[in-house]
C-alpha cells in the first residue's frame, strides 16, 4: 500500500557528499527539496579516509565554495590538520588537504542540512521512481510513501546492492555495517539505462593507544593554515600531527601466503577497483620489486581513539589483517576496533548523461556522484552541486549551468565522465585538466564566484566579499606595474642574496617576476603594499607576474578551445545519415550526442577526419538555413 506523502520541486535521493551538495543548491535556489536516506547516520559521513581535498581534489573544493557550496565551509569549521601539498612545485598543482574531524563532520553537515529553510530530510528507502512515460514525477519508498516531484536526483553512492567483502566472509550491507539499497537498481534498468559494478575499499581503524608511534615520522600540518572557504577568516587551531610508517617484507609475506584468501584474488569481487588507490594486495603484487610500502596513521577526529591507516585497504581476511598490520613496525601490539574491507556496488555508465548531469533517456531525473562512477568525496561533492543547480535550474525553465573544461575542474570532471566514460571509478588529478595553469585553486573565487551569484547560489555576503578582493587586487598590480625600483635601490641586496644584479630600472610587477623576488624582499627595499592587502592578494599579485607568460600563452589555447566549443550541435542530429563519417564514429556520436564540435573531438573512436566532415556538415546546414552557426 501507498500514500500520497508531500508535493515537492526537488527529491535528492541520498545523503553523501552529492546528496548534501545537491539538497542544498536546489534549496537555496529557492526550490522545496526533499532528502531521502538510508540513515540519517549517513549524512556527510567519511566512511573511507577523515580528509578533505589533496592533489587534484582541493581544486574541485575550492571551486566548489566558490560557486556557493558547503564542503569548503564545513571542512574549515571541523579541520584538524591542514597541509598544502605540492608547494616544492608550480602553483599549477598546489592542491590543500585538511584532515577532518569526521564525527565533527557529520555533525556540522547535518545541522546544516536541517537548519535550511526549504529542505526536508527523511529516513526511508528509495525502491521506485513515478515516471509517465519519460518522465520522473517522484519517488516510492519502502514504508510506502509517494513523493512527488518536479525532478529527482540520485545520489546513491555506494549503497545500490551493495557487498561488503573481509576475505572469506560477505555481508550484505552498505559502508561501515550501515544497510543498503536492493530494489531501486532493478527499475533503472527498467528505464532503460546501462548500470555497471564498481568496486572500492578502505583499511582499518586501530585503536590509538596501542601504537607506538615512536617507531614512525611524525607529520606536523602548516604553521600557517589555508582556509579552503572564500568566506573563512584567518584559522587558529591546535593541529594534530599525522605518523608516517611503512609497510617490509614481513608485511609482503604475510599478504603472499594468503593472497588466495583476499577476497579479490580469490575471485569472489570481479569489479573493477580505483585505479590510483589500490589495495595493499594490488601493491605488493604489481609492484614486487618494492621493500616497503608507505602509509599514513590518521587521527579520526579528536573525541575518538580510532587512527585510519591509510594506504593499505585491504579484503584479506580478519585474522590475515591482524598479522599483517602488527608486522609493521610501530604497529606489533595495535589492536583493530574496525576491521579493513571492499566493498562491492551498483553504478550507472556516465556516458547516457548530458552536461548538465540530467539522464538522457528520461527527464528530469539527474544523477551524481559515485553512482556516476567516481571514487572520493570531492569528486561526488562537485557533481552534486552541478546536479542540484541544474536540477533547479530546470523546473525554473532556465537554461543548464554547464562549466567547460576550461572554467573549471568541475568542467573537467563532468567532461570527462559524459564524454570518455570511465571503465574504473574515476579520480580527478591534476594531470587530467589540460588548462591547469589557469585553472588554480588560488583563483578559483576569482573564475567562479561571479557565476555562482548570477545563478543565486553564492550569497550577497559572498559576492560583496569577492567584489573587495578583486578590486584589491587591480589596485595592487596597478601600484606594481608604476612604482619602480633602480640598481642603486636592490643590487646590494642582490649581491647578498647571490643573484644577479639588474642594469636599469625595473617596474615592481617585473622585478617581481625574478625567481628570488618575494613581497618580504620589496619590504626591505621599502616597496611593501598596504596594510590593507591581504597575504592572499599579494600571493595573486606574485603568481600573475611570474607566470606571466605561461598563463597568457594558456589564454591564447583556451581561445581556440572555445572556438570548437562554440561550434553547437544540436542533439537532434541523426548521425547515421551523416556521409563521410566512419561507422564507429557515427556509433560513437549517437551514443553520446555531443553538444559541440569540441566536445565531439573528445569522444575515443571519432578521429580527427571525422570532426572536418562534422565541420563540413554545420558549414552546409548554415547556409541552408541562411543564418550563422557561430
Amino acid at each position: 500500500m501507498t500514500f500520497d506523502a508531500g508535493n515537492y520541486d526537488v527529491i535528492v535521493v541520498g545523503a553523501g557528499h552529492a546528496g548534501c551538495e545537491a539538497a542544498l543548491a536546489s534549496a537555496r535556489m529557492g526550490c522545496k527539496t526533499l532528502m531521502v536516506t538510508l540513515t540519517l547516520d549517513s549524512i556527510g559521513m567519511m566512511p573511507c579516509n577523515p580528509s578533505i581535498g589533496g592533489t587534484g581534489k582541493g581544486q574541485l573544493v575550492k571551486e566548489i565554495d566558490a560557486l556557493g557550496g558547503e564542503m569548503g565551509v564545513n571542512t574549515d569549521k571541523t579541520f584538524i590538520q591542514s597541509r598544502m601539498l605540492n608547494t616544492a612545485k608550480g602553483p599549477a598543482v598546489h592542491s590543500l588537504r585538511a584532515q577532518a574531524d569526521k564525527f565533527k563532520y557529520h555533525t556540522e553537515m547535518k545541522k546544516t542540512l536541517e537548519n535550511e529553510p526549504n529542505l526536508e530530510i527523511v529516513m526511508d528507502e528509495v525502491v521506485d521512481l513515478i515516471n509517465d512515460g519519460k518522465v520522473i514525477k517522484g519517488v516510492i519508498t519502502r514504508m510506502g510513501c509517494k513523493y512527488h516531484s518536479k525532478a529527482v536526483v540520485l545520489a546513491t553512492g555506494v549503497y545500490l546492492n551493495s557487498l561488503i567483502y573481509i576475505g572469506e566472509v560477505t555481508l550484505n550491507e552498505g559502508p561501515n555495517g550501515l544497510g543498503y539499497a536492493e530494489k531501486l537498481t532493478d527499475k533503472l534498468v527498467d528505464l532503460g539505462l546501462d548500470m555497471r559494478r564498481f568496486k572500492t575499499g578502505t583499511p582499518a581503524r586501530i585503536h590509538r593507544d596501542s601504537i607506538d608511534f615512536s617507531q614512525m615520522v611524525i607529520q606536523e600540518g602548516d604553521e600557517k593554515i589555508t582556509p579552503f572557504s572564500f568566506m573563512s577568516d584567518d584559522l587558529e587551531i591546535d593541529q594534530v600531527p599525522c605518523y608516517l610508517a611503512r609497510t617490509n617484507l614481513d608485511t609482503h609475506k604475510v599478504i603472499m601466503d594468503n593472497i588466495n584468501r583476499s577476497a579479490m584474488y580469490g575471485g569472489k569481487i570481479h569489479s573493477t577497483g580505483p585505479r590510483y588507490c589500490p589495495s595493499i594486495e594490488d601493491k605488493v603484487v604489481r609492484f614486487n620489486d618494492k621493500e616497503s610500502h608507505q602509509t599514513f596513521i590518521e587521527p579520526e577526529g579528536l573525541d575518538t581513539k580510532e587512527m585510519y591507516i591509510q594506504g593499505i585497504s585491504t579484503s584479506l581476511p580478519y585474522e590475515v589483517q591482524i598479522q599483517m598490520y602488527r608486522s609493521m613496525k610501530g604497529l606489533e601490539n595495535c589492536k583493530i576496533m574496525r576491521p579493513a574491507y571492499a566493498i562491492e556496488y551498483d553504478c550507472l555508465n556516465p556516458t547516457q548523461l548530458k552536461a548538465s548531469l540530467e539522464i538522457k533517456v528520461t527527464e528530469n531525473l539527474f544523477s551524481a556522484g559515485q553512482f556516476n562512477g567516481t571514487s572520493g568525496y570531492e569528486e561526488a561533492a562537485a557533481q552534486g552541486l552541478m546536479a542540484g543547480i541544474n536540477a533547479a535550474r530546470k523546473i525554473q525553465g532556465k537554461e543548464p549551468f554547464i562549466l567547460d573544461r576550461s572554467e573549471a575542474y568541475i568542467g573537467v570532471l563532468i567532461d570527462d565522465l559524459i564524454t570518455k566514460g570511465t571503465n574504473e571509478p574515476y579520480r580527478m588529478m591534476t594531470s587530467r585538466a589540460e588548462y591547469r595553469l589557469y585553472l588554480r585553486q588560488d583563483n578559483a573565487d576569482m573564475r567562479l564566484t561571479e557565476k555562482g551569484y548570477e545563478i543565486g547560489l553564492a550569497s550577497q555576503e559572498r559576492y560583496d566579499r569577492f567584489l573587495t578582493k578583486k578590486a584589491l587586487v587591480e589596485a595592487e598590480l596597478e601600484r606594481l606595474k608604476t612604482e619602480r625600483v633602480t640598481p642603486k635601490e636592490v643590487n646590494e641586496l642582490l649581491a647578498e642574496k647571490g643573484a644577479s644584479e639588474i642594469k636599469v630600472g625595473l617596474s615592481l610587477y617585473d622585478f617581481l617576476k625574478r625567481p628570488e623576488v618575494t613581497y618580504e624582499l620589496l619590504e626591505q627595499i621599502g616597496k611593501a603594499a598596504s596594510e590593507e592587502v591581504p597575504y592572499d592578494v599579494k600571493e595573486q599579485c606574485v603568481i600573475m607576474s611570474k607566470y606571466e607568460g605561461y598563463i597568457d600563452k594558456q589564454l591564447k589555447q583556451i581561445d581556440q578551445f572555445k572556438k570548437l566549443e562554440n561550434k553547437k550541435l544540436s542533439e537532434d542530429i541523426d548521425y547515421s545519415t551523416i556521409e563521410g563519417l566512419r561507422i564507429e564514429a557515427r556509433q560513437k556520436l549517437n551514443d553520446i550526442k555531443p553538444i559541440s564540435i569540441g566536445q565531439a573531438s573528445r569522444i575515443s573512436g571519432v578521429s580527427p577526419a571525422d570532426i572536418s566532415v562534422l565541420l563540413i556538415y554545420l558549414e552546409q546546414m548554415r547556409r541552408t538555413r541562411g543564418g550563422n552557426n557561430e
